[in-house]
């Protein structure tokens, strides 16, 4: 039998969603090798360190951190989490100016190291970066994108699944837009096991998803982030998850069909802006870009979300 390719992912970052992919991406055998670089070379290190001792009750994997950018050579998928950490009550917007500037300055480091790549972004605010980073990058379009919504997807689908009591896996339902205030659900097309959202019942036959209803899982799906970081200062286990299962269809060729932040071309009228739509996932990143039918309400929430990333990134001059 001939040998597999021996995949490899980089992750930027040891901070906690630097280490929560890896850690995510071990115990799932996402990667043959999983290399941690951060700017504190001590820090990847004795995080790498500190995983790689786990191996032994994971997936087998080669795990190596530091401060050199080599390190990455060759990565089939970079993950970027590196950047200035979201504060309590601070909005992702807020973060823009410091981390645009890291990823204009990282990017061309990396895509010299490793051409082929798929840069997966998650620095917040993730859908301006992810417009900024496809842009210094100067690769083909679809090898860089953005965790966007899918995590907010999640969210949502969780939250449907408890007010349902129905497992999350059957819940098909998605956020779209921008990966902040601005996200809205794809109602008009959400499903429980197959039966449209309004449609569902419970047993003596009354509709629990009502209007209030599904305009209070929207809310706690798009805010969700702010209590857990004034909880416990950030989000991580979750978007860990999330990106390593994103790495999955990528190395995989899976196919998958879920929302990520890309850039988009003439989307329901959004031209240039990078916003989470549905897509197809698989090796060399997004495959292809869905269009999927929005109601009146959808489209002009869509629209707000575009506007909303397109004056950040008028601000900041990459417009």
């Amino acid at each position: 039998m001939a040998n597999l390719r021996t995949t490899k992912l980089g992750i930027i970052g040891a901070g906690a969603v630097g280490t929560s992919v890896a850690y995510a991406a071990l115990i799932r055998g996402a990667a043959d090798i999983v290399t941690v670089y951060d700017l504190n070379s001590a820090r990847a290190e004795a995080q790498a360190l500190d995983l790689a001792h786990g191996t032994p009750f994971a997936h087998r994997a080669k795990v190596s951190g530091g401060g050199d950018l080599d390190l990455l050579a060759a990565s089939d998928v970079i993950v970027v989490t590196a950047g200035a950490a979201q504060q309590p009550g601070q909005s992702r917007l807020d973060l823009v100016s410091t981390n645009a500037e890291i990823i204009r300055e990282l990017m061309p480091q990396l895509v010299k190291r490793a051409p082929d790549a798929v840069y997966l972004i998650v620095t917040n605010p993730v859908d301006v970066l992810t417009e900024v980073a496809a842009d210094v990058a100067g690769l083909r379009r679809g090898q860089v994108i953005g965790s966007g919504t899918t995590l907010d997807s999640s969210r949502l689908r969780w939250l449907v699944a408890e007010t349902a009591g129905v497992a999350p896996r059957d819940v098909h339902a998605m956020i779209l837009g921008e990966h902040g205030d601005s996200a809205f659900p794809l109602w008009s097309n959400a499903t429980i096991g197959g039966s449209p959202i309004s449609n569902w019942a419970d047993e003596a036959g009354n509709k629990i998803f009502d209007d209030a209803t599904l305009a209070d899982l929207a809310s706690q799906a798009v805010l969700s982030a702010y209590s857990i970081i004034a909880g416990k200062g950030a989000t991580n286990y979750a978007i860990g998850l999330a990106c390593v299962r994103l790495v999955e269809a990528i190395l995989r060729d899976e196919h998958m069909v879920t929302p990520v932040s890309t850039v988009l071309r003439d989307y329901e009228g959004v031209d240039g802006i990078a916003l989470s739509v549905p897509c197809v996932i698989g090796a060399g990143g997004v495959q292809r870009v869905l269009r999927v039918p929005m109601d009146q309400s959808e489209h002009d929430a869509f629209h707000r979300s575009g506007e909303a990333i397109r004056a950040v990134l008028e601000e900041i001059g990459q417009l």
